[in-house]
């Protein structure tokens, strides 16, 4: 069967897809997926792979591909991160039997993605993206997709586009913010670049950012033409959004924990990172609460945390507090699913917005107050200590720079050291309980020698090839 091509891969095999749950590193799961569906989402990606570890490693391949081949889980798009050509041709090939299309990141902007050269730290690599999407347009059996961010400049992000469908990406989804709008300085997407795309390529396109009611994808479509609308930040708050639904947060806790269970295994960090998600502006009430989901350790415990925010919930709700939020005034109660929207960061007129590391603690001692990471660790051990003056200072091995033995005579570490104590004639009484350990190998050596000189012929001695193999032996035991 031939492969399907632009618009008649998305009418026949996407069914025309509208509402797409975007790839999402730890939350686009097998039961965060399948939860979504039911609640609108006509396509679903996985969440980011690495495409070099997909190859190399045969475990990471199962759990985040092979073992949550679902027939409920289609359309599926597989998403790999790469920057070599036949490393993602290699993780594409052994993916393409479990899912509908390959999608390669050009749009994750974070740290980690600038420190292992790709995602949108590729977007002006031009030559190497053509070759990378070019190559696996000839090699596979399903199409290659794309995920970009914007540049700046509409004409700029408008010939990329266009360089992308040139090399064989058969829809490309648009991120309308560009490589600094992150974190605190996410701001707000531009649909005119995504709109711009749109009427330049002749692929079809899916629209990101700026999606937080179902109405805003509706309104998205009109105004960019695109073919669909994906969503990330409004579908973990919501997983109703493309229904134009705001249900309780208990209701969609409940169901997400019972699909957790109905499909094993789910790494309990996406359960609880998905709980704080719902639950986030109930969560900014309920403080204690806060620190009993961040404890637990179990799928049963988060349930239960989850089961006490919803019997506090109804008690507000039957006694009808107006219970104020931290964060400002919400449009709706704190127990209905709703999306977050991040304060903007105030800007002085004529001021461009720079983002800011945050200062260093004092260093004359431990800080009087500690981050919310600090505190997570303080709370799970007490006599952690965060001063740096008062932590222990270790000697280095002269080697390889590891904290060294205590009584290492050499002055190594351990690993160190047991090659030191089988190079040369010496032991190091810290490290080994068994001395002159190179003394007992040399007489086992001899031992060795000695008994094939008695036991076996003479004429099997003066063989050159058990000579060799008495010698080799010995070799081995002195090295």
């Amino acid at each position: 069967m031939p492969k399907l091509q632009a618009f008649e891969f998305w009418r026949k095999t996407l069914n025309e897809a509208r509402y797409v749950v975007a790839p999402m590193v730890d939350q686009s799961e097998l039961a965060w997926r399948l939860l979504s569906r039911r609640h609108g989402a006509q396509l679903c990606y996985t969440p980011m792979l690495h495409a070099q570890v997909f190859v190399r490693d045969a475990n990471y391949r199962r759990e985040n591909l092979y073992s949550e081949v679902c027939e409920e889980d289609r359309p599926l798009i597989a998403q790999f991160c790469a920057n070599d050509p036949e490393v993602f041709l290699q993780a594409a090939l052994l993916a393409q039997d479990y899912c509908d299309a390959i999608d390669l990141n050009l749009g994750c902007p974070q740290m980690i993605a600038k420190r292992g050269h790709y995602g949108v730290f590729l977007q002006d690599e031009w030559e190497l993206l053509e070759k990378i999407v070019s190559l696996a347009h000839q090699k596979l059996s399903v199409p290659i997709t794309c995920k970009i961010r914007v540049f700046e400049e509409i004409e700029k992000t408008v010939g990329y586009a266009q360089m992308l469908e040139k090399a064989g990406c058969q829809l490309l989804t648009v991120h309308g913010r560009t490589k600094d709008q992150k974190g605190a300085m996410t701001g707000i997407a531009s649909w005119e670049h995504i709109k711009a795309v749109r009427k330049a390529v002749n692929i079809p396109v899916f629209a990101n950012g700026n999606i937080h009611h179902l109405s805003d994808v509706e309104r998205c479509i009109q105004e960019t033409g695109v073919q669909g609308v994906m969503s990330a930040e409004g579908n973990l708050h919501n997983p109703a959004l493309f229904e134009g639904r705001s249900p309780p947060v208990w209701e969609m806790a409940e169901e997400y924990l019972e699909v957790v269970k109905q499909y094993p295994p789910c790494s309990l960090s996406y359960v609880r990172a998905h709980l704080f998600k719902l639950w986030h502006h109930t969560l900014q009430i309920h403080q204690d609460l806060r620190e009993e989901l961040a404890k637990v350790k179990t799928l049963q415990a988060l349930a239960d945390v989850s089961k006490q925010l919803e019997l506090r919930c109804q008690e507000e709700m039957a006694n009808r507090k107006d219970v104020e939020d931290k964060e400002g005034n919400l449009p709706l109660p704190h127990w209905i699913c709703q999306p977050y929207i991040r304060p903007a960061m105030p800007v002085r007129p004529g001021r461009k917005m720079v983002c800011q590391k945050r200062s260093l603690e004092d260093l004359d001692g431990a800080a009087e107050v500690l981050s919310k990471n600090k505190q997570k660790k303080k709370s799970r051990n007490p006599h952690k200590n965060f001063c740096t003056q008062q932590k222990p200072k270790y000697l280095k091995c002269e080697q390889c720079g590891n904290p060294k033995g205590n009584k290492c005579v050499f002055n190594l570490c351990r690993g160190c050291c047991k090659k030191k104590a089988f190079k040369e004639v010496a032991d190091c009484p810290s490290q080994y309980s068994d001395y002159n350990t190179r003394y007992i190998l040399i007489f086992i050596s001899v031992v060795i020698h000695q008994i094939s000189l008695i036991c076996l012929p003479a004429s099997c001695i003066e063989s050159a090839s058990v000579r060799g193999l008495v010698e080799r032996l010995s070799v081995l035991l002195l090295n």
